[in-house]
């Protein structure tokens, strides 16, 4: 009996063309914690650590809404390095807040819920997370490497590997923190052009699955922004009115100089066919998706 081809979630979504657009998790918080060892497919939650200080860490996180990933660097880790954990705060066009430090023992990572509470610091250098949690799901191994490789050798001091981000078909998922912006569908070359304008204060809407400060019909018309006009700063659009009435949402932005004034974007929603939309899922699922039916400037 002939097997059938193995199923690669994110080969299918490109085969469908699921939008990119709009499928970026809210989020305004993130704890990484660096475990160069094997990731658990649960990640933090799989992780053999004192149940204490676990459970410390995760209801200080969940408290203030924080998501923690594990985080790695690519390639071997060099022999008595101290393992790293931070808290990164987004903090919209006023700055963002990160606060940094090591951890040797189980007991260390209290420091963690401590920074949970404090302001951090401004004005320091991005995070740039590659998710590669192959035991979480395939594609984000297979294509999530290739780009964790290219990006390290590049800017070896912002690059980390990751555990699940959200959205394995979208693999390869890179995530810039806490600037709170997440890109998919990218490779080794891709990715490495993405991360690169991004730092440089021009994001496209190439690749990029939105802000995580936004709703999806506001990630949406914010893409569609870049689309027509071309690449803009992290926060060159506003958002400044949302209405919504049934599957059609209105989204009014507002952009700085050069950007016209305003931009009204209509958005329309609707739930897919049930599909396999991860490698292990067991069963079909729908997914809601979000496109920008027509735009125009103020």
């Amino acid at each position: 009996m002939t097997r059938p081809p193995r199923f690669f979630c994110a080969a299918a979504a490109r085969r469908r063309g699921d939008p990119l657009a709009g499928t970026a998790p809210f989020g305004l918080v993130w704890v990484l914690i660096e475990y160069p060892g094997g990731w658990p497919p649960n990640g933090f939650d799989g992780l053999d650590l004192e149940p204490g200080v676990k459970a410390l860490v995760f209801s200080a996180a969940q408290a203030v809404r924080a998501r923690i990933l594990l985080i790695r660097r690519h390639g071997r880790r060099s022999p008595g390095e101290p393992r790293r954990w931070a808290v990164l705060r987004y903090g919209g066009s006023g700055g963002h807040r990160q606060r940094w430090g090591t951890w040797s023992q189980d007991k260390d990572l209290a420091g963690v819920v401590a920074a949970l509470g404090a302001p951090g610091e401004t004005g320091l250098p991005p995070a740039v997370l590659v998710c590669t949690h192959g035991l979480h799901d395939t594609c984000c191994a297979m294509r999530g490497r290739p780009a964790a490789r290219a990006l390290s050798e590049r800017r070896p001091e912002l690059v980390w590997e990751s555990t699940h981000v959200g959205g394995d078909r979208f693999a390869a998922n890179v995530v810039v923190l806490p600037d709170g912006v997440y890109y998919g569908g990218l490779d080794a070359a891709s990715s490495v052009t993405a991360v690169e304008e991004h730092l440089a204060d021009r994001v496209h809407a190439d690749h990029l699955r939105g802000y995580t400060d936004l709703v999806p019909a506001q990630q949406v018309a914010v893409a569609a922004a870049l689309q027509h006009l071309g690449p803009a700063g992290r926060h060159a659009w506003a958002v400044t009115a949302t209405t919504r009435l049934g599957d059609l949402w209105h989204v009014q932005l507002a952009g700085r100089p050069p950007h016209p004034l305003t931009v009204e974007v209509e958005v329309r929603s609707a739930r897919t066919p049930p599909r396999q939309l991860t490698c292990r899922g067991l069963a079909p699922s729908s997914a809601v998706v979000h496109e920008a039916t027509s735009l125009r400037l103020g």
